[in-house]
Order: structure tokens, then sequence, then C-alpha cells
């Protein structure tokens, strides 16, 4: 069962109380001991949540009132077909709430819990998880309440009790068990699958690599510090050649940045992977580079350690893969013109005026 379910079950729990109660000391010395013991159990409940939460828990006084309704109703008139009725009353209702929360588009049960956790932000996409919960949540009240009604006309008193009671815990557990084997394969598969992933190394701002993780986690905002290259290239009139970036990239798509910028892989050298990211990108393999300086670049994702790299070896420059949507040189007056208008990546703007504005 996840987060979300146990949430609701433990909202759902403290108003079947006094029922199981009830079931079991009915069992024990009778009905009317029974509805004594589930009364006290009920005003101890409400009192004990309004001490500790400060709230006014309406559906366990709706249920304890409920029970002591029929419960009496059953004394009254010597049958116990009204007394039995009563849990299958009570999911009937909680089967309506969950039902109008799964498939409308008013979610009861979640605005329940946005007004328990008020100091917890609930996303929209925590909220859809939420109501595939309700819907699982749903079936399980559904089924338990039918066989709730079979039982009271077709069963024995043993019968009821089991099914009213026991049979309530043995539901949940199984869809614990269920759940819980499905969420470790989930989680198994999601290690597999960052087993398998690009590694990159976690560095200090003085480039010391204190460690090691996924892609992915270097880009989830954690704002582990990784390193980086990034090359620009000029032609002979000072022309600067940028790189128009895929839509489909993650980061800044569909804008114009540095001709070559890439991770440096685990256990790889600056020359190394700079070689690899000026093939990979633009297709240029013979030149020589400078290193400019090196800074550390944070944004909303990622913080990076940036190796700046200038080269004007221009003419092996050769668009080879989709890495790049298109590449063309800029002059200086083009980019200039441009500055602050969205078109280039902030990245490649703030390198462009550290570095080449003045020079």
């Amino acid at each position: 069962m996840n987060t979300q379910q146990l949430k609701l079950f433990k909202q759902l729990l403290p108003g079947l109380v006094p029922l199981f109660v009830f079931i079991l000391i009915d069992e024990i010395w009778g009905t009317q001991a029974g509805l004594i013991a589930a009364l006290f159990i009920g005003v101890a409940e409400l009192l004990w949540i309004w001490v500790k939460e400060k709230r006014f828990e309406r559906f366990v006084l709706f249920d304890t009132l409920l029970l002591l309704l029929l419960g009496g109703v059953s004394l009254l008139l010597h049958n116990e077909i009204f007394f039995k009725l009563k849990p299958g009353l009570v999911q009937l209702i909680l089967c309506a709430i969950l039902g109008f929360s799964a498939f409308s588009n008013l979610n009861i049960v979640g605005l329940m819990s946005r007004r328990y956790l008020k100091n917890m932000d609930v996303s929209d996409a925590q909220m859809q998880h939420m109501q595939g919960s309700i819907k699982l949540m749903f079936w399980i009240f559904l089924g338990h309440t039918v066989l709730v009604f079979y039982a009271t006309f077709y069963l024995s008193d043993a019968a009821w009790a089991f099914v009213s009671g026991g049979l309530f815990y043995i539901l949940f557990g199984v869809v614990f068990l269920v759940t819980f084997w499905k969420q470790k394969r989930r989680q198994y598969g999601q290690v597999q699958a960052v087993s398998e992933e690009e590694q990159l190394p976690v560095v200090d701002e003085s480039g010391k690599v204190i460690g090691k993780a996924p892609r992915s986690a270097c880009h989830n905002g954690s704002k582990l510090l990784h390193p980086v290259v990034h090359l620009h290239v000029f032609n002979k009139t000072g022309a600067i050649y940028l790189q128009k970036r895929p839509m489909n990239k993650l980061v800044q798509p569909g804008k114009w940045d540095t001709a070559v910028g890439g991770h440096i892989a685990f256990g790889e050298d600056l020359q190394t992977s700079l070689k690899r990211e000026a093939w990979e990108e633009i297709g240029l393999q013979k030149f020589s580079a400078k290193l400019i300086k090196s800074y550390v670049w944070e944004s909303d994702l990622e913080r990076e350690l940036v190796y700046v790299f200038s080269s004007n070896d221009f003419q092996g420059i050769q668009l080879h893969s989709d890495e790049v949507q298109e590449g063309r040189f800029w002059t200086r007056r083009q980019i200039e013109a441009n500055l602050g208008k969205g078109l280039f990546t902030p990245n490649f703007e703030n390198e462009y005026r550290e570095f080449f504005l003045l020079s």
C-alpha cells in the first residue's frame, strides 16, 4: 500500500473502531455490553482527536451514533437484522464518497486531505496519484459492502462478524502485500536503470573529484556540482560559431548555444572530454584549444563547473548528429543586437559578456 493509501486508510480507520470494538465485545458479553463499549470508545476518540489535533471528527461521531441507533432498534425489536445492516450502510456512504472522488472532477477525499495536511503542499501530480489510490479503495470497499449485505441476510452470526470485521483487515493486508511487491519490483527496475545510466563525476569548486552520480541525479535539482567543457570556435573574421539546440532537449530547447558543450564523463580527463564532445556535436577533430577560465554556473536544474575553451580551428566543422539542430557563424554585432531577447541560452550570454564582449 502506498503512502496516499495509508493516509486515506488512517483517515477512515478511526470511524470504524467503534464497530470493531462492538463486534469483539458482543461475542463475549452480548449486544448491550458491546453498545456501551462502542459508545465509550467513540466518545474517547472524539475527545482525543479534539485535544491532539484541535478538530472535530464528524465521521467518528456519525459512525458511533449510527451504531447506537441501529443497535438500539435491534434491542427494542429483538431483531438483529437492523444492527447487522449498520456496517453495510456506513460503507455504502463511504463508497459514494470514494466513487465520487475517483470518477468525477471533484475529489472530495483529496480536498479533505489538503485540509488535514495544511503544512504540506500537494502537487497536481500527487493528487492524480491519490485519485488512482482512491479508485482502488473504492473497489475494495464496494466488494466488502456487498459481502456484508450478503452475510447479513444469508450467513450465520459468526460468519457475519467475520465478514464485517476480520475480513476487512485481511482484504487490506492482501492489497498491502500486492502493492508492496509491485513497488519493490518498480524500485528494482529503477535501480537497474540507474546502474546502467551514464555516471558523471561529482567535484568540488577546485575541480577535485569527490564522488560520482548518475546523469539524472545531477539534473534533478540536487545541485551536485559536476564538470562540463565549453568550446567557442572563431573564424578568421572573429565571428563565433553557435549551435542551435534541438527542441527535444531538457534544458533550453530551441536556443542558440556555445559551439560545443558537454559533460565530462567519470574517469575522463579534460582534453579527452573536449575532443570527444567536439567530434560528437560539430564533427571537429584536428584542432587546438586554449583554456580561458573555469567557473561555477548554477541554474534551477543543475550546478556545473564549466571549463571554457576557445579555438580558431574552424575548417573541420561538419554537423553529423542529431545532437545539434543547425549551426552557423554569428558576427559580434549580430550577437550583441540579440542579447537578452531569449534567442541565446543564458549560459552562452553569460560567457559572451564575461569573456568576449570587451575584447
